[in-house]
């Protein structure tokens, strides 16, 4: 399972945060890591509000992948303790990535809900949204993760919606919805750095073909 897609979505929820907050904050973000999400944050600069807290989110984050790691236990008061910070919507994303790492998926779905519900910016909405339904597809939770793509998301994210619906419309065997799906993300440009999407569309369009015609 692929928990995170492209690394435009990540870049994109970034570039909305710095533009609707406004602070000096630099995130540095590693790719590629491997497990479900392929993803992990540093923050190694401090804000203008306080050296402390940007001091415990570096120490919390650089725990993360680690053998034996506490950072789910530590991100949760950590998280609480600065329930009103940036910080601490992106401690649960690095919380969360931490979770699905450790096939927590439930644990990975609160905090992704959290986020939802806990900041303004609507790219990280929309990359917390897309992210749960992964999780949702995972866990099985069709109609879930149907619903979560169903919230209103930025034009941007419009084909990894439509891709993710194309997914889970597959694991539901509902092939045609899918292709219909898989074509409106094509359609949006996801095809364009994602050549697995066009598999995706021609594989159903192959299953098509073979479909037997039943005799009436």
């Amino acid at each position: 399972m692929e928990i995170f897609s492209t690394e435009e979505e990540q870049a994109e929820a970034i570039k909305g945060f710095f533009r609707d907050n406004g602070i000096a904050l630099a995130i540095g973000v590693v790719l590629g890591l491997g497990g479900l999400y392929g993803w992990r944050a540093y923050n190694q600069h401090t804000v203008d509000t306080t050296e402390l807290t940007s001091d415990s989110y570096t120490k919390l984050v650089e725990k993360a992948g680690q053998e034996g790691s506490s950072l789910l236990a530590d991100a949760d008061t950590f998280i609480e303790n600065n329930s009103g910070s940036s910080y601490a919507i992106l401690a649960a994303f690095v919380t969360a990535k931490e979770a699905v790492d450790k096939n927590e998926l439930d644990t990975a779905a609160e905090k992704l809900i959290w986020i939802s519900t806990n900041t303004n910016n609507i790219e990280f909405k929309a990359l917390a949204f897309t992210r749960l339904a992964r999780i949702q597809l995972e866990q099985k939770k069709f109609d879930e993760a149907l619903t979560t793509l169903g919230n209103t998301l930025p034009i941007s994210f419009e084909a990894t919606v439509a891709e993710l619906k194309g997914d889970v419309y597959v694991a539901k065997n509902d092939l045609e919805q899918a292709r219909k799906s898989y074509q409106v993300a094509v359609d949006a440009g996801g095809s364009e750095n994602n050549t697995l999407l066009q598999i995706k569309l021609d594989n159903l369009a192959v299953v098509a073909l073979n479909v037997p015609v039943s005799d009436k």
